[in-house]
């Protein structure tokens, strides 16, 4: 980070400094995909849990979006995502977590299949009142066999129960659906254990139906 960076967001530059390195001992990289609708919060859930200082590929919005991206909901939105984020957590000495959240507009969708290569599970993230944003992420998730949960952001407003969500994006018992602040690092974080644990019941289940 140069000094005029530093000087510009002393905050930052103390937040990014804070964050640990890779250790030595890690030796298992597993990659996540965070997906969800224009502006749900992927890229804020990323800034939030990752150990180090992420990439974004955020610029600022202009009129050439104007009539293409649906703004209804996120009208105080300013930038948007045109490429992909990418963090980095430590899940303990060996293991690795591997961010990337993907652009939320329609107009990046095509991105998707690319990043959805390799992944080995996925958090949708979903603003209730935006629901329809999301359905596109699910079925291509179900498209590629990506296991996934889904997240609902706190975004305030009138609330909706989880049977209701459920029922809404229909949902399949065996999906787990779990409320988060994406703002928060520990919120961020229960979210990610979230999937780790719905991976595990995933392989587990195999292996004990394996004759």
């Amino acid at each position: 980070m140069d000094s005029a960076t530093s000087e510009a967001n002393p905050v930052a530059t103390a937040d990014a400094s804070a964050r640990p390195p890779l250790l030595s001992t890690a030796a298992q990289g597993l990659k996540i995909v965070i997906v969800g609708g224009f502006g749900v919060g992927k890229t804020t859930m990323v800034r939030a849990v990752s150990d180090i200082r992420p990439l974004n590929t955020e610029e600022t919005m202009t009129r050439a979006g104007e009539g293409v991206d649906d703004l209804w909901g996120v009208q105080g939105k300013t930038t948007t995502t045109i490429a992909f984020d990418f963090g980095r957590i430590s899940l303990n000495d060996e293991t690795v977590l591997y961010l990337f959240g993907a652009p939320g507009q329609e107009r990046f969708w095509f991105l998707w299949d690319r990043l959805f290569a390799g992944t080995l599970g996925a958090v949708v993230l979903v603003d209730t009142r935006r629901l329809e944003d999301c359905w596109y992420a699910i079925d291509r998730l179900e498209a590629h066999g990506t296991p996934f949960i889904v997240a609902r952001n706190d975004f305030g407003g009138p609330r909706h129960t989880a049977e209701q969500v459920r029922e809404a994006l229909d949902l399949p018992d065996d999906v787990p659906l779990v409320e988060c602040d994406a703002r928060s690092r520990e919120s961020s974080k229960e979210v990610l254990l979230a999937l780790v644990h719905h991976l595990y019941d995933i392989s587990t289940a195999r292996l004990e139906s394996t004759p």
